[in-house]
């Protein structure tokens, strides 16, 4: 019983355990999120290259 009750009380391992949990949660929270951000990122950059393609179509050349 006594074994028992030491193994129990033993924490050895246990920090890495958790930080395999906190990246594991961490990592499930980044595919979550990822199709959000990637869109959000993908409307930026079509507007900032739209305005861009706009303002260079408006420059005259002076032909």
């Amino acid at each position: 019983m006594k074994k028992l009750i030491a193994y129990l009380k033993d924490e050895s391992g246990q920090t890495s355990t958790e930080y395999i949990l906190l990246v594991a949660v961490v990592a499930m929270i980044i595919f979550k999120f990822k199709k959000t951000g990637g869109d959000a990122l993908d409307g930026l950059t079509t507007k900032v290259f739209g305005k861009a393609e706009t303002m260079v179509d408006g420059i005259d050349v002076g032909n």
